[in-house]
């Protein structure tokens, strides 16, 4: 392990462009070339054994990102390093030390069972069989595997498919775990199970993980530090509290009365936003807490049941961006 590995860049990304020719129809037989400028010159440093929230709408230029930390894309311009290495130059080397689940796109071998495709990986990385069984066993025992070991990973719901992707990427032990959406299709329970398996392996072997994911509970549970990309440039890097200030979020208190009646008011911090029926929805500040104000309804109304729902990660990117294009 070099110097450049220790310190507070472990991940180095300084002026990063990546820009794709995209050719378009001009005419009945014409096409001109335009030029798109997918990630616009982002710069930013991860410490080793940091967990990072990197957030944005579709099309903000995350997955463009990793995939140049990960080396399938080269950079058009700037400087990227990943543990003291270029990515594009040494993919191959760089591949030992990370581990990537792509969203939606499997790593495993569609008509394989499970234990298959990680003894494949065993034999790709070749990791000592003491070390596989161990790593297997703890992944198995943690993600709740242990039923689909022999399941071809064609017959697993999206569910069960990315808690094995997420295995597999570890059987090796990375020094760097790039996650797209690790808890997409997953229910409530698999979720929770995700997330705690997740907080062990940074907390116990100090795995850097890079997160990109538009449930914002993930976020909440798993980073301190969050990062916002829109149109290709870096917008937001700090922590959570801060994310909702600048993009003044609102969360929203969903109360059910016993009856219908009229809008919910004089309860500080919040505002009834909407009615229907017995049902009122109050939106408060998202760094505020919902404790008073569920106090302060619970006090003076017949409250049948009441739930709190996250903002939208992706209106509160809009309007960040929004206020950026007004200034």
């Amino acid at each position: 392990m070099g110097v450049g590995d220790r310190d507070e860049g472990f991940i180095e990304l300084d002026g990063v462009e990546k820009v794709f020719d995209v050719r378009r129809k001009a005419g009945f037989l014409r096409r001109e070339r335009h030029q798109v400028r997918a990630v616009d010159g982002i710069g930013f440093t991860v410490p080793r054994g940091e967990m990072v929230g990197y957030i944005g709408p579709n099309g903000a230029g995350k997955s463009t990102t990793i995939k140049m930390l990960t080396g399938i894309l080269v950079p058009s311009g700037g400087r990227l390093r990943v543990a003291g290495i270029d990515p594009s130059r040494e993919r191959t080397r760089l591949a030992r030390r990370i581990g990537v689940v792509f969203g939606q796109r499997t790593t495993l071998w569609w008509d394989l069972p499970l234990r298959d495709s990680y003894g494949l990986v065993r034999r790709m990385y070749r990791i000592p069989d003491a070390r596989y069984r161990a790593n297997l066993e703890r992944c198995v025992d943690l993600l709740d595997l242990g039923a689909l070991l022999d399941v071809p990973v064609r017959q697993l719901s999206l569910g069960q498919r990315m808690r094995g992707d997420i295995a597999a990427a570890l059987l090796h032990d990375p020094e760097v775990l790039y996650l797209d959406e690790p808890t997409i299709g997953l229910d409530v329970v698999s979720k929770a199970k995700v997330r705690e398996f997740l907080r062990e392996v940074n907390a116990e072997r100090g795995t850097t993980v890079l997160l990109t994911t538009h449930d914002l509970t993930d976020i909440e549970q798993l980073c301190k530090r969050v990062m916002v990309i829109d149109h290709g440039r870096l917008v937001y890097d700090g922590g959570l509290d801060g994310l909702h200030a600048a993009g003044e979020s609102e969360r929203t208190l969903v109360v059910d009365l016993e009856r219908e009646l009229p809008p919910i008011e004089g309860v500080a911090g919040a505002r009834t936003v909407k009615v229907e029926g017995p049902r009122q929805w109050l939106a408060f500040a998202a760094g505020q807490s919902a404790a008073p104000i569920v106090a302060a309804v619970a006090e003076r109304y017949p409250l049948v049941d009441l739930s709190v729902r996250e903002p939208d990660i992706e209106a509160v990117i809009a309007k960040m961006y929004a206020q950026r294009s007004g200034m």
